[in-house]
C-alpha cells in the first residue's frame, strides 16, 4: 500500500466510491465537499440538504450515543467506501537515486575522470611501432606483462569508486529504512478516543472510520475531519489550516465543522467522523503537496541549469505550501501565510558541517598540488624526450614517425595521469562514510538516534548546550514533598491523623475532580518499580499525594463521572489554573480549583484553619505567606500549587460565562509543594561537560528561583561564581532597544555570563540560541546544541547546530526539527554524543595522517623515478595495491577506534581549527623523509647491499628483478607499521595504548600483512614481484620495525619549534556557506523540511552530505572567490533571519498556548509554557 503513489490512490478510492455510494445515505464526495464549507455556510448546507447532524448520523448508520457497532464486516466496508485513514507516505529514494547522489562527490568525479583517460589510453595501438629509423627514448622499458596489464589500472580506480559508491548508498539506504520503521512504530503508539458499541475505547489513529463517534478534550490533535455533536466550551485553534491566530469556539447551531490536523484549545465534546485520509482537509493538502513536489524537482533541475536561479520554482511551491505549511507546523501560526518569512528563516539551517567544509577545502587543496606535480611530470618527460631526440641526436622529425612520437607523447600523459591518482586520496570519503556510520550504528546503543549524520560530528565541536529542565535534567516524575495545611508548614508528607476530618475531605475531593480523568496513576509493572504515572505529570504529583495521606481518588472519581460535571474551565495559559463546578445534592454548587500559587491565592479571601473552618484571610496574611511559605519552598527548587474552593447558592444561578466573578472570592484549602527530582547521573554528566570546554545553560518555563535551585543542584551554576540568572522579561528588556528591536551587541553583552533563562517563552530560546550562533564576541564561532521536547521548541531546534528532541515525552514536531532524537531522554545521553562526535573528527584526522604520508611518498617516488628513469620504481599495478587496498583497510581499521573518557578532557576545536594540525604535519613529513631516504636508498645503491641484479636499466621484456619487489616490500611493509603510528595524533608516546579494544584495526593490520607475503612470493607477472629469500624478508620487516622507533624520535621535536610547517584544510570564517549551496538550500527546505508532519515524516529527507560537495566543485571550476560570494551571503541572510524572528505578540501568546493544550496550572505567572507536557 505505501508504494502506491497519492494520486492512483486517490482514483481507487473514487471508483470503489461510485459504486458503493447507494449503501449509505451519503457518498464521500458529498462529505468532502461539505467539510470544505466553514461557519454558517456549513449549518445551512446542513439544514437543507440532511436536517441536522443527528440525521447525518443516521445516514451514516451510526448512533451518536453508542458509536459504531465495530463489527469487523462493517468497518471493513466503511474503509473501502470511504478510504482509510492513512496518507501514503511519498515514495522513499530508490537504491539508485542514493547511488546517483553519491556519485556527486568531489574526489569521487576527480578519481572518476582520471580512470577513464587511464583506461581509454590503455586500449590505445598507434600504427608505425616497428619503423626502425624513428628514435626510440631509452630505459623505456615495459615487458609486455606491463602492456597488457595497463588497464588495471583504470580498471581497479572504478572499482575503487563502486566500493565507496556502494557503501555510501547502502549507508544512506539502510538508515533511511531505520527511521522509517521508528517513524511507524511511533505511528503505531498513536491512539484516539472513540465510541464503538456503546464502550469508550482507544484505537490507533489509522483505525479511525466514517461514522465513528470521537471523544476530543483539550491538547488532541484532530485525526480526521468531523461534525460536531455535543460538547462544553470547546475552542480549536485553526490556524494550522487558516493561519488565523484566534481560536474558534465550536458550537452545533454556530459552527459545528471539526478538520484535521487542528488542535483542541479549551474544553471536551463529541463528533462524528465524515472524513478520513486522503479526503480529510489535512489529506487533500498532502495530495497536492506530493504532486507539488515532484513537479517542483523537475522544476529544480531546469532552474539550476538555466542560471542558478530557483525562485521560479520557489514561487511555484510557495502558492501550494502555503495552506500546507500551516498545517504541519502550528508553532509558525501567526505569521499566517508568510511563506517568505519562512523562507528567510529557514535559510541558515544546511550550513554544511564542520569537517565536511574541512574535507572538501581539504581535497580540493590535494587535487590542485596533484595536478601540479603531474603537469611539471609531463612538461620534464616531454622536453627532455624532445632535446635528446631532435637536439642531441639531431634526429629529423619524419612523417612516418608521426604516430611512434604521439606514442611517447601519449605514454609521458599516461605517467602525468598515474602521479595525479596516487596524489588523490581515495580513501578519504570512504574514511568519513565508514567512520560516520560506525559511529551512528554505535550511538544507537548510547541512545543517540541520529538523523542526520554530520550532526554526530558537529556535536563534537558543541561549544554550548542550552537544556530544557524538565524531563531532560530531571526524571519528570512530580511528587509532593512539602505541604501548607490548616495553618502548619509541613516540611514532608503530614501524618494523615493531624490533618482536620472535614479538610480531608475537600482536599481528596478537590484533586480527585478537579482533573483530567484520564490521569490516573497505576500499579508499577515490575516489582520494586516505582507506581507508573500516567496523564499529567503535576496531576500526578497530586493524585500521589491523595495516595500518601493513605486515601483514594478513585470512589469520588466513580460517585462523580466526567458526565455529571457540570462546567469545567479548562486550563490554559491566561487563565494559569483549572476549574471544576459539580451540583451538590441539595442543587447548590460547588467550585474546586487549583493553579499556580501566585495566581490562586491573589483570588483567595478565607482559607482553612487547623479545625477545618474558614476564615478571613487579608492581602497582608498573604504577603506573609508568600515570604514564609512559598518562597521557601520556590528556593528548595519546589513548585508550588494551591488547591481551593467556592460554593454558590442554587438560586439564582451564576452566570457562568462571566469568569472573573466566578473564579474570585475562592476559600485556600491548601498549598502544596511539588518537586521534581534531579536525574541522579545529571550532575556527574554537566561536570564532563564543563571539562570538555561546554557551557550547559539552562532553559526553563519555571520560575526564578526553583530554576536556580535546580540549577545548583545540577552543577550549572556554583555559588560565590559569577553568572547571570535572568526571567524571560528582564531577558527581553535588555537585549532590545527602545525601537523593541532585538540587538546583537546587547545579547554579546549578556550571554557569556548568562547560566540559567527562566519562566522563558519558545521565542526566547530562539533569540538566545540565534544570539549565540550569530555572535562574533568570541574568536570561534560558537557551536550551539540545543534540547527540546514540546511543539513549541521547533523554531530553536531548528535554529540550532544539533537539535536534540527527547524520544519519549518529545512531540512530533520537535522530532521533526531535531537532528538527533535522545531515546532515553536523558542528558548524559548528550555527553556521550560529544564523545561520539569528537571521536569522529579523530578518526578522519587519524586516516588523513595515515593516508597522506603514502601520498606524499608515493607521489614523490613516482616523480622522481619518471624523470629519472623514465619508469617507476613502482609499478601501476602495485601502486594501486598500496592505495586502493591499504587505503581501504586503514580507513576501516582507523575510522572505528572506539572513543574513550580521554576525548572529554580537552578543549572544542571549533571552526577555524585546521583538519591537519602542525602535529599531523610533522608526522606527517617526518615519516615521509625516512621513507624516502630508504626507498631512493634502496633504487639506487640496493643492488650492491643485497648482492642482486640491478633492476635499474633492466632491458625490454626481463622478468620482475628481485631488486624492485625488495623496494615494493619494504614500502608496504612501512605502511603497515606506519598504521601503528597513526592510531594518535596529538603526539602521544604509546601508540599501541588501547590497541587491543579495536579487534578490526587488529584483524586488518595481519590480514593485509599476510596478504603482501602472497603477492610478493606468487604474485609474479601481474604485480611485476619475483620470489624473496628470508633474509631479504627479515630486512623488508626490519626497516618497517624502524618506522616505530622513528615515530618515537619525531614525537621528541616539540612542534611549537616548527613555525615554518603549514597546517592545511583550515577554514575560514567567510567561507563556511559558498552561494550556490545557499540558492539551492532555500529551496530545497522551503517546501520539505516544513512540511514533515506525524506520518511523512521521512519523506523529503535525502542526505545532503554529497549535494553540497558539487557546488563547491563549480566553484572551483569557475574560480569565484569564494570569499567574495560569501561576504555578500551572509549579510543578506542575517538581516533576512531578524525580519522573521521579530515576534509579534499574538505570535507569542498563541504558540505558548499551542504548546500548552494539556499542560496544568502549575506553570505559575508569567509564562505561558509549562515544560513536559506529555
Amino acid at each position: 500500500m505505501g508504494d502506491m503513489t497519492n494520486s492512483d490512490f486517490y482514483s481507487k478510492n473514487q471508483r470503489n466510491e461510485s459504486s458503493h455510494g447507494g449503501e449509505f445515505g451519503c457518498t464521500m464526495e458529498e462529505l468532502r465537499s461539505l467539510m470544505e464549507l466553514r461557519g454558517t455556510e456549513a449549518v445551512v448546507k446542513i439544514k437543507e440538504t440532511y436536517g441536522d447532524t443527528e440525521a447525518i448520523c443516521r445516514r451514516l448508520k451510526t448512533s451518536p450515543v453508542e458509536g459504531l457497532p465495530g463489527t469487523a464486516p462493517d468497518l471493513e466496508k466503511r474503509k473501502q467506501i470511504f478510504g482509510q485513514n492513512f496518507i501514503p507516505p511519498k515514495k522513499p529514494k530508490t537504491f539508485l537515486q542514493l547511488v546517483w547522489e553519491a556519485l556527486q562527490d568531489v574526489t569521487l568525479i576527480i578519481l572518476e575522470i582520471a580512470a577513464i583517460i587511464s583506461l581509454g589510453l590503455s586500449f590505445y595501438h598507434p600504427p608505425g611501432e616497428g619503423n626502425e629509423g624513428c628514435a626510440t627514448a631509452q630505459g623505456g622499458a615495459e615487458d609486455e606483462g606491463e602492456a597488457e596489464a595497463g588497464w588495471i589500472e583504470g580498471a581497479a580506480i572504478l572499482l575503487s569508486v563502486i566500493c565507496v559508491v556502494l557503501v555510501t548508498a547502502f549507508n544512506d539506504w539502510s538508515k533511511e529504512k531505520q527511521f522509517r520503521g521508528l517513524q511507524s512504530r511511533i505511528e503505531q503508539e498513536q491512539k484516539f478516543t472513540v465510541v464503538r458499541a456503546g464502550q469508550v475505547v482507544q484505537i490507533p489513529v489509522a483505525e479511525i472510520v466514517v461514522g465513528d463517534i470521537a471523544q476530543v478534550k483539550y491538547g488532541d490533535l484532530l485525526p480526521a475531519d468531523g461534525l460536531f455533536i455535543q460538547g462544553n466550551d470547546l475552542k480549536i485553534d485553526e490556524s494550522s489550516l487558516t493561519g488565523e491566530s484566534d481560536q474558534v469556539r465550536k458550537s452545533v447551531d454556530k459552527d459545528p465543522m471539526l478538520l484535521s490536523g487542528t488542535h483542541v484549545m479549551e474544553g471536551s465534546g463529541r463528533m462524528v467522523v465524515t472524513a478520513v485520509g486522503v479526503n480529510s482537509q489535512t489529506g487533500i493538502i498532502f495530495t497536492l503537496l506530493g504532486a507539488g513536489g515532484e513537479e517542483e524537482e523537475k522544476k529544480d533541475k531546469k532552474g539550476k541549469m538555466q542560471d542558478g536561479n530557483v525562485d521560479a520554482s520557489q514561487s511555484k511551491a510557495k502558492q501550494q505550501d502555503g495552506a500546507a505549511a500551516m498545517e504541519m507546523q502550528p508553532l509558525k501560526s501567526a505569521e499566517g501565510g508568510d511563506a517568505d518569512d519562512k523562507k528567510k528563516a529557514n535559510m541558515h539551517k544546511k550550513e554544511k558541517s564542520v569537517l565536511q567544509g574541512k574535507l572538501t577545502k581539504l581535497a580540493v587543496q590535494i587535487g590542485k598540488a596533484g595536478l601540479v606535480m603531474s603537469a611539471i611530470t609531463v612538461i620534464i618527460l616531454v622536453l627532455y624526450f624532445t632535446v635528446d631526440t631532435f637536439v642531441v641526436n639531431k634526429k629529423p622529425w619524419l612523417p612516418e614517425c608521426t604516430p611512434v612520437y604521439v606514442q611517447y607523447f601519449v605514454k609521458f600523459f599516461i605517467i602525468g595521469v598515474t602521479v595525479l591518482v596516487v596524489a588523490v586520496p581515495e580513501g578519504l570519503p570512504l574514511a568519513v562514510t565508514i567512520s560516520l556510520a560506525y559511529s551512528v550504528k554505535k550511538m544507537m546503543k548510547d541512545n543517540n538516534l541520529v538523523r542526520h549524520l554530520d550532526a554526530c560530528e558537529t556535536m563534537g565541536n558543541a561549544t554550548a548546550i542550552c537544556s530544557d529542565k524538565t524531563g531532560t535534567l530531571t526524571t519528570n516524575r512530580m511528587t509532593v514533598v512539602q505541604a501548607y495545611v490548616g495553618d502548619v508548614h509541613y516540611k514532608e508528607i503530614p501524618d494523615p491523623s493531624s490533618i482536620n476530618a472535614k479538610t480531608m475531605e475537600l482536599l481528596v475531593n478537590a484533586i480527585a475532580i478537579n482533573s483530567a480523568y484520564t490521569t490516573k496513576i497505576l500499579p508499577p509493572e515490575k516489582e520494586g518499580a516505582l507506581p507508573r504515572q500516567v496523564g499529567n505529570k503535576t496531576e500526578c504529583g497530586l493524585l500521589g499525594f491523595v495516595l500518601d495521606l493513605k486515601q483514594d481518588y478513585e470512589p469520588v472519581r466513580s460517585q462523580m463521572p466526567e458526565e455529571k460535571l457540570y462546567k469545567v474551565y479548562t486550563f490554559n495559559s491566561v487563565r494559569k489554573s483549572m476549574s471544576t463546578v459539580i451540583k451538590l445534592p441539595d442543587e447548590s454548587f460547588r467550585m474546586y480549583s487549583k493553579g499556580a500559587s501566585e495566581i490562586v491565592l491573589k483570588k483567595c479571601c478565607k482559607i482553612l484553619s487547623g479545625a477545618g473552618e474558614p476564615r478571613v484571610f487579608r492581602p497582608r496574611d498573604r504577603d506573609e505567606m508568600v515570604k514564609k511559605v512559598i518562597e521557601p519552598m520556590a528556593c528548595d527548587g519546589l513548585r508550588t500549587i494551591c488547591v481551593a474552593y467556592r460554593d454558590f447558592p442554587s438560586s439564582p444561578e451564576p452566570d457562568w460565562d462571566n469568569e472573573n466573578d466566578i473564579l474570585n472570592d475562592l476559600t485556600c484549602i491548601c498549598v502544596v509543594g511539588i518537586e521534581d527530582p534531579v536525574r541522579p547521573e545529571v550532575p556527574e554528566a554537566i561536570r564532563k561537560c564543563q571539562r570538555a570546554g561546554i557551557t550547559v545553560r539552562m532553559v526553563t518555563g519555571d520560575n526564578i528561583n526553583t530554576a536556580r535551585a535546580i540549577a545548583i543542584k545540577c552543577g550549572i551554576i556554583h555559588p560565590g561564581e559569577d553568572f547571570l540568572c535572568l526571567e524571560g522579561k528582564e531577558f527581553n528588556r535588555r537585549i532590545r532597544n527602545e525601537k523593541g528591536e532585538i540587538e546583537q551587541e546587547r545579547i554579546d553583552k549578556i550571554w557569556p555570563k548568562l547560566r540559567v533563562l527562566a519562566r522563558s517563552s519558545p521565542t526566547d530560546k530562539h533569540t538566545l540560541v540565534k544570539g549565540i550562533i550569530d555572535s562574533t564576541h568570541t574568536e570561534q564561532r560558537q557551536v550551539v546544541a540545543v534540547t527540546g521536547d514540546g511543539t513549541n521548541d521547533g523554531p530553536a531546534l531548528k535554529k540550532a547546530d544539533v537539535g536534540f528532541a527527547m524520544g519519549i515525552a518529545g512531540t512530533d514536531v520537535a522530532k521533526e526539527a531535531s537532528d538527533i532524537i535522545l531515546t532515553d531522554d536523558n542528558f548524559s545521553s548528550i555527553v556521550k554524543a560529544v564523545m561520539w562526535g569528537r571521536n569522529v573528527y579523530d578518526s578522519i584526522s587519524k586516516f588523513l595522517q595515515f593516508q597522506l604520508t603514502v601520498n606524499v611518498v608515493a607521489v614523490i617516488v613516482a616523480f622522481t623515478g619518471a624523470c629519472i628513469t623514465q619508469d617507476s620504481p613502482l609499478k601501476a599495478v602495485q601502486m594501486l595495491w598500496v592505495n586502493l587496498i591499504m587505503d581501504t583497510f586503514a580507513s576501516l581499521a582507523l575510522a572505528t577506534e572506539p572513543p574513550t573518557e580521554t576525548l572529554l578532557l580537552r578543549k572544542p576545536y571549533g571552526r577555524n581549527k585546521p583538519l591537519i594540525s602542525r602535529t599531523m604535519m610533522k608526522n606527517i613529513l617526518g615519516h615521509a623523509v625516512y621513507q624516502l631516504t630508504l626507498i631512493f636508498t634502496l633504487l639506487f645503491v640496493g643492488e650492491k647491499m643485497f648482492q642482486i641484479d640491478s633492476g635499474r636499466n633492466a632491458p625490454l621484456h626481463s622478468p620482475p628483478s628481485e631488486h624492485y619487489t625488495i623496494i615494493f616490500n619494504t614500502f608496504v611493509m612501512m605502511q603497515l607499521f606506519n598504521e601503528v603510528n597513526a592510531r594518535k595524533i596529538h603526539g602521544e608516546r604509546n601508540v599501541f595504548d588501547g590497541i587491543f579494544r579495536n579487534p578490526i584495526f587488529c584483524a586488518i593490520v595481519l590480514g593485509t600483512f599476510a596478504i603482501q607475503i602472497v603477492i610478493v612470493q606468487f604474485g609474479g607477472k601481474p604485480f611485476s614481484c619475483s620470489p624473496l629469500q628470508l633474509d631479504q624478508w627479515m630486512w623488508c620487516i626490519f626497516i618497517g620495525l624502524g618506522e616505530l622507533v622513528w615515530g618515537q624520535v619525531i614525537a621528541t621535536i616539540p612542534t611549537s619549534r616548527l613555525k615554518f610547517l603549514k597546517e592545511a584544510g583550515r577554514l575560514t570564517q567567510k567561507e563556511e556557506i559558498p552561494e550556490e549551496e545557499l540558492n539551492e538550500d532555500v529551496e530545497e527546505i522551503d517546501h520539505a523540511e516544513r512540511e514533515l508532519r506525524r506520518g511523512q515524516i521521512l519523506w523529503f529527507r535525502g542526505l545532503n552530505r554529497i549535494q553540497t560537495q558539487i557546488e563547491v566543485v563549480n566553484t572551483f571550476k569557475s574560480g569565484a572567490s569564494f570569499q567574495g560570494a560569501l561576504r555578500r551571503q551572509s549579510s543578506v541572510t542575517s538581516q533576512s533571519q531578524d525580519v522573521a524572528n521579530l515576534s509579534s505578540p499574538s505570535r507569542v501568546s498563541l504558540s505558548n498556548a499551542l504548546s500548552s493544550p494539556t499542560s496544568l496550572p502549575p506553570a505559575a505567572a508569567g509564562h505561558p509554557r509549562r515544560e513536559g507536557v506529555p
